[in-house]
Order: C-alpha cells, then structure tokens, then sequence
C-alpha cells in the first residue's frame, strides 16, 4: 500500500516526502522531544539519513513498516506514527510530536487512526507500544487507547547516554472492536 493517507478527526497521516526534513527537525533535533524516545537528539545530517531511510522502506514489498507523518490542515507537519509489523499479525506502534504542538490531541488521534487501519486493514491480532517509565503523556494515551499494561522490559534501550527500562502496554483486536462502540476521551 503506497502511497497510503489516513484521515483522523483532527490529523491526516501521509507518506513522507523529502520536502519534510525541516519540519522533521523540529521532532527529532528537539532535546525535549527525543529525551522520552528510544533515540537521541539527531543532527541535520542523521535527519536526513532517517528520512531517506523511511523514504526507502515505505516502497518496499512486503512492507514491513508504515511510517507516517501526522499533518494539519493549517499547520503541516507537526510530528509522526510508526507502525512496525513484527511477528505473526502483530504490529508495534511507536510515535512523537514536535513540541511546540503538544496537548493539542494530535497524538491520540494519530496513534487511533493508525491503530484502526492495522486492525481493519492488515488483520492485526494484536498492536502493542513501549514507552519510558516517565513519559506520562505516552502512558496516558495508550491508557486511553485502551492498552493494558504487561510489564516492565529492564534497560530495554540505550538512549542519552544510559540505558532505559520500558513500560510494555498492547490491545487485541477483540478489544479494539469493543472500544470502537464507545466514546474515547481524548488527551487534551
């Protein structure tokens, strides 16, 4: 499926294109966003490497990743969602926003819009996301999601210079389909 486009309440996932990378530096060159992702702050230049590299495995066949850029109408690119598919009918769902847009519900409607078309569309059985033991907006969110909590990984990745411990949440697409009948609150 390329080039795919999802349409959320607020957000539009997309494809990236290389127009993206200056935009993309306000995600992944920001101290205060990559301090709660599973890789440090990058320069220009490893941007650009992680944009061709997403550029690449989008066309590939099978995709094995959707790696989407989360748009607005009036403000383009204001962060991104990741789905990586791993394991049987199973996907891992990842994300950021750029800081200057947090709090504005971008990011659950982004992180619902991807997990509806993994479960509809790829036939997911199960979505699951890691986040660090403080990133209390990303727990926050796929507690809203309807994720339950499995466990703690221990130094699960390496980042900023020490490792990490992981919070390890999922849903199952029997309770996806019984959250879709019901209202979600989003995170404001």
């Amino acid at each position: 499926m390329y080039p795919l486009q999802l349409r959320g309440s607020q957000v539009v996932l997309r494809e990236f294109c290389p127009d993206d990378l200056d935009k993309m530096m306000a995600v992944v060159g920001d101290d205060r966003v990559t301090e709660s992702l599973s890789f440090d702050t990058c320069s220009r230049e490893q941007a650009t490497e992680m944009l061709n590299g997403i550029l690449g495995r989008a066309k590939q066949e099978p995709r094995a990743e959707y790696y989407l850029a989360v748009t607005t109408a009036d403000d383009g690119l204001v962060g991104f969602v990741r789905l990586g598919l791993s394991g049987v009918e199973a996907g891992k769902l990842g994300g950021a926003g750029a800081a200057d847009y947090w709090h504005r519900g971008y990011a659950i409607d982004a992180a619902r819009t991807l997990m509806d078309f993994g479960f509809r569309e790829l036939k997911l059985h199960r979505i699951s996301a890691a986040m660090g033991p403080d990133n209390a907006a990303s727990i926050a969110i796929v507690r809203r999601l309807g994720m339950t909590y499995e466990g703690r990984i221990r130094d699960h990745v390496y980042t900023n210079g020490r490792w990490r411990d992981s919070l390890l949440y999922s849903v199952l697409v029997n309770e996806w389909v019984t959250l879709e009948t019901t209202e979600v609150p989003d995170l404001g």
